[in-house]
């Protein structure tokens, strides 16, 4: 396989370079090789071919234990969160093949269409969503087969959630009775609002991640190498030529005929361009790095929050320590579509709206059989999970108003940056997480689910009020592992890229991934990365 090569008789040159392998990069290396371009995709991390990655039930093993974790992950954490209680909150996303699309819950949202026709409002054009659904539907094959909203033949699978506990269809009922929260089939056809199945992109006990889908049966004239650091983004004369990478023998450059696609997520895209000296020019200068676009690279950082609440159910039928994954493992990895190793842990989601919404829902509730870590009261660390059987709906804020940045923290290109989103700096962002757990706490105790609640595990009846629920807030929330928009994409002074996605100022130089997103989408970011890796192809191949 051309991976495999030494570093001496490595690929020099390709039609299109193309940094990273996550949600974007993997299909825009399959599309563009697919036109007969040679295309060389650089990823730092290593393999997925492994069943860590690959088994579905596998994310919470994946996540629980630190060393196999670290073999996946870049291991980042934000800096000091000052509104959250000085927290450094750990920014799992994706160091392997596949990127995020790898490691995350594979559930399967790709957003409000109000978010794509603002996006568009914006100057953004060809980005409302009229514009993408074509390319939401052309990556999918949905378990109901095509229709007006949904694709029926894409190379990634997505199918609902199969055998729902007990818990999760009672906490359905319970929303829709309380609440008056309606059913509906599929929040990402005609609307979204509503109580629903999770979509999973998962089938036949396999992860569909985008590695599975676009790179596992690719064409010869796409060559992958994995564990290939990149240093920085080589220009010359305004125009991006290529990239130099690190190697044991120093760094060497690979030469781009065409374009350099730099697809390395929302962290990793604006690290590497302000390390090649395009980004904000007094950062840039304290570091000695010459400046040859003056951008607002990093700005504009924000992500969604949840909030976990756990009750203790004997009905969601499944207990939650890490050790049961290993005494279960040897009996049930050998089958595919019927046991936990088969599909994610999320069962349940909901989009409602609250008190502080306008057209759109602005909570998302997440809901999972399994007890969720709360923080030790010792420290605003996480600890274990509690290990009686339970039920976690997480209340997640999915329009954040703070915003925060990404910045240099040296010069050297394996150093990690410099992580702020400036977490819960509105006090909006609060109150809607606040209303989501009081929704939560309401739904607990309706007659449809409240005969199987034991007790609220986390945070429990100790946080009782509306005020010790604000501070349970900042020590509670934690990521969902979403953030998006250190590459913004728009056509003023805040912009990065264009809304072809090309760099501004940079001829031969796009950026594709989450993070150019100019605001986040209301639901979990996969999907929609995904739809921007078809986009961005598209618009390469169209000159």
């Amino acid at each position: 396989m051309p991976e495999r090569r030494l570093r001496s008789e490595m690929i020099k040159s390709a039609d299109y370079v193309i940094v990273g392998s996550g949600s974007s990069g993997s299909i825009i290396a399959r599309r563009l090789a697919d036109s007969g371009a040679s295309v060389l995709l650089l990823e730092a991390g290593g393999r997925d071919n492994r069943t860590l990655v690959r088994k579905p039930g596998m994310i919470g093993p994946m996540h629980a234990v630190p060393q196999l974790k670290k073999t996946v992950d870049w291991g980042h954490y934000t800096v000091e969160q000052k509104h959250a209680l000085g927290r450094r909150i750990p920014q799992t996303h994706g160091k392997v093949m596949g990127g995020s699309s790898s490691i995350n819950g594979m559930v399967f949202v790709r957003g409000n269409r109000k978010n794509f026709d603002d996006w568009a409002a914006e100057g953004n054009e060809g980005w409302a969503y009229d514009d993408v659904l074509p390319y939401f539907k052309r990556f999918e094959t949905f378990e109901d087969g095509g229709n007006d909203y949904r694709g029926g033949d894409g190379p990634i699978k997505v199918i609902r959630a199969r055998q729902l506990t007990p818990a999760s269809e009672c906490f359905i009922d319970a929303l829709t009775t309380t609440a008056g929260v309606k059913r509906n089939e599929d929040y990402n056809a005609a609307e979204q609002e509503g109580v629903s199945i999770f979509q999973q992109s998962n089938s036949g006990g396999l992860r569909y991640s985008t590695s599975v889908g676009y790179l596992d049966d690719r064409p010869k004239n796409l060559t992958v190498l994995p564990q290939t650091q990149v240093a920085r983004v080589v220009v010359e004369n305004g125009r991006a030529t290529g990239v130099e990478i690190l190697t044991k023998h120093g760094r060497e450059r690979i030469r781009a005929e065409r374009e350099v696609i730099v697809s390395g997520g929302t962290f990793g895209s604006p690290h590497l361009l302000m390390l090649s000296g395009i980004g904000p020019a007094e950062h840039l200068r304290a570091f000695g790095i010459d400046v040859l676009a003056d951008l607002p690279v990093g700005d504009n950082l924000h992500d969604h929050l949840f909030v976990p609440m756990s009750f203790a159910m004997p009905t969601a039928m499944r207990k939650s320590s890490p050790g049961y994954f290993a005494r279960a493992f040897v009996k049930e990895r050998f089958r595919t579509d019927s046991t936990w190793l088969a599909r994610s842990v999320f069962e349940v989601v909901a989009f409602v709206r609250t008190s502080q919404a306008t057209e759109i829902p602005d909570l998302q509730l997440h809901v999972l059989p399994w007890s969720y870590p709360g923080p030790n009261q010792d420290a605003p660390v996480m600890h274990r999970p509690d290990p009686r059987r339970a039920l976690t709906i997480m209340s997640t804020l999915i329009y954040p108003k703070s915003r925060g940045t990404l910045r240099l923290a040296s010069v050297d290109p394996t150093a990690a940056p410099l992580i702020d989103p400036n977490y819960l700096d509105e006090d909006a962002d609060v109150n809607v997480l606040v209303e989501g757990m009081e929704l939560i706490r309401e739904t607990m105790a309706a007659q449809a689910i409240c005969d199987g609640v034991q007790l609220e595990v986390e945070p429990g009846p100790a946080v009782a009020s509306r005020a010790d629920l604000a501070k349970e807030v900042l020590n509670r929330a934690t990521t969902v592992y979403h953030p998006v928009g250190t590459c913004r994409m728009g056509a003023d002074e805040r912009a990065v890229v264009d809304s072809q996605l090309r760099v501004n100022g940079i001829e031969g130089l796009r950026v594709a991934d989450a993070s150019i997103m100019p605001s986040i989408v209301g639901g979990n970011t996969n999907a929609s990365s995904m739809m921007i890796g078809e986009r961005a192809a598209a618009l390469i191949l169209a000159g």
